[in-house]
């Protein structure tokens, strides 16, 4: 007999990378804003890829370290 599937919801993990609209949702702060924190060297976002990726450590990093 086959098993069933439980009907409860399995608790999501938190994203882990990023892209500038989400880092800019999850720091809440506008678009300018994530692209002056890259130029200022206070935001380093993965350039591998096609687009800007922000890994979820990187953005708690900016948190920790700017907030007073």
């Amino acid at each position: 007999m086959p098993k069933l599937k439980s009907s409860q919801p399995q608790p999501s993990e938190p994203p882990q990378g990023y892209k500038v609209e989400d880092a800019c949702a999850f720091l809440r702060i506008s678009k300018p804003s994530v692209y002056r924190l890259i130029d200022r060297g206070l935001l380093r976002p993965n350039r591998a890829l096609r687009h800007l990726i922000f890994s979820r450590e990187e953005l708690l990093r900016f948190l920790r370290d700017n907030t007073a």
